[in-house]
């Protein structure tokens, strides 16, 4: 059974940085793509970074470009979305996503992705 579990949210000034992880368990495909979502409270899930093994492709949405940034320690079957330079509409609930397979488009379309985790808020305050 595929389990993702985040972690490392928080509240945060403007300007300030977090990481957060997401540990992927039950998982066993060896090609895979996964990515970060956020939701703020009344607003649609947004994509905001995806990245896609084997391929090493990484996607970024145009809001968090330069600012994010996405990566994976298979050894530790952990994916980290590091963030700087938060901004007040950065304050959202964080989910990270996974699918089995590679695609090439729609990496940051939460229904191109089948395994969710809970989520965690963060909060960034002015």
């Amino acid at each position: 059974q595929v389990q993702l579990v985040e972690s490392g949210g928080g509240l945060v000034q403007a300007g300030g940085s977090l990481t957060l992880s997401c540990a992927v368990s039950g998982y066993t495909y060896s090609n895979y793509y996964m990515g970060w979502f956020r939701q703020a409270p009344g607003k649609e899930r947004e994509g905001v970074a995806a990245f896609v093994t084997g391929s090493g492709t990484t996607v970024y949405a145009n809001s968090v470009a330069g600012r994010f940034t996405i990566s994976q320690a298979n050894a530790e079957n952990t994916v980290y979305l590091q963030m700087n330079s938060l901004k007040p509409e950065d304050t959202a609930m964080y989910y990270c996503a996974a699918a089995d397979g590679s695609r090439l488009w729609g990496l940051l379309t939460p229904t191109s992705y089948k395994y969710w985790g809970q989520g965690t808020q963060v909060t960034v305050s002015s």
